[in-house]
């Protein structure tokens, strides 16, 4: 078996990250497959339902370099949505009603170049825009210091990441500074409306681990969060969400440097939920990769897992192929099982 540093030099090869999670396993535990988990569960093979969210990434370039970063984004990542893609996306939004969210991430999406101009056109096919802000772009340039008019203009749901209340975890995780700016983001938001009560601008957070663990409960750590920065910043939001790491890209360069890929998959495994299974985001989202090819999901996105049906590209977009497909599946789907499950959108259990 290959040494933990020889499989880190290799992990920016997905192929390389999926034959790690399907075949690395210690003397104690044999890592069940997930495909036997939803078998049991009666849920295999995982099919989609109620299709609704259009997910797109409008590139990996970012202003940080996070250590959970599933995307592996930071400022020295190339790859961008070019307007020909965003183009088929809104023919595809056009043709295809019932995609009634759009859920634009990074990367920062805010750094593509046609960011405001797509986030005009979704709303000018009258859909629910969800934009994934790091906080931290708002302050990175003076171009950028007026995001949240513009999501104001545009009401936009803002979902953005902040790992802790505290500074010394949220930088640990983020890069120094970072909890800093965050929080002036934040009060930017706030003083527009955003998180605010008698308001309709949605302000969420959302939590990562910042090692190899569960997240808590949702509701619980929604309270702490709450009290912590309305006591000490004045800063109010309106949900949290919860997501677990999944072992992929960076995150699993962590766990094999620091050996705790087994057992964090052990933990993974565990506590697999089939109520969760039957709920994960795959079954209703559809993700567009930034040069246009289409997947179950964004973490799939990441391992280069395409969707299982003819309709692979944005170009090839047939609702019937979609809907009838079977979710592409692989062990880092433990991530999305655990506890009270783990979505874009947090707990789903």
């Amino acid at each position: 078996m290959k040494s933990l540093l020889a499989e880190h030099n290799i992990l920016s090869n997905s192929s390389e990250q999926i034959e790690i999670l399907e075949h690395r396993h210690s003397e104690d535990f044999n890592l069940i497959p997930f495909q036997q988990k939803l078998e049991e569960s009666g849920l295999y093979p995982l099919k989609p339902i109620g299709l609704e969210v259009f997910q797109v990434n409008m590139g990996k370039m970012c202003n940080q370099v996070c250590k959970h970063c599933h995307v592996d984004a930071g400022p020295d990542r190339k790859e961008i949505m070019t307007k020909d893609t965003m183009l088929q996306c809104l023919e595809t939004l056009k043709n295809n009603p019932f995609l009634k969210t759009v859920d634009l991430t990074g990367g920062a999406p805010e750094m593509n170049p046609a960011f405001r101009w797509f986030v005009e056109e979704i709303k000018k096919l009258n859909r629910h825009v969800i934009v994934r802000c790091n906080l931290t772009i708002i302050l990175a340039n003076k171009k950028y210091h007026d995001l949240p008019e513009f999501y104001k203009l545009h009401n936009i749901e803002v979902v953005s990441s902040l790992p802790f209340y505290t500074q010394d975890r949220t930088d640990r995780q983020r890069g120094n500074g970072v909890f800093e700016d965050s929080i002036k983001a934040l009060q930017m938001l706030n003083s527009v409306g955003y998180g605010m009560d008698g308001t309709a601008l949605i302000l969420n957070l959302v939590y990562n681990p910042a090692g190899a663990f569960l997240p808590p409960t949702q509701d619980v750590l929604e309270k702490e969060y709450k009290k912590a920065l309305m006591d000490k910043y004045q800063i109010s939001f309106n949900q949290l969400f919860a997501i677990t790491n999944l072992p992929i890209s960076r995150f699993l360069d962590y766990l094999l440097q620091t050996d705790n890929y087994e057992k964090y998959m052990e933990k993974l495994v565990l506590a697999y939920n089939p109520v969760a299974a039957a709920n994960v985001m795959c079954r209703n989202t559809i993700s567009i990769g930034w040069d246009g090819y289409l997947y179950d999901c964004d973490f799939n996105q990441m391992l280069d897992l395409k969707l299982a049906c003819s309709s692979t590209h944005i170009s090839q977009f047939n609702i019937d192929n979609i809907k009838n497909r079977n979710i592409k599946i692989g062990q880092h789907c433990y991530g999305c099982t655990a506890g009270a499950g783990s979505s874009c959108g947090g707990a789903v259990a």
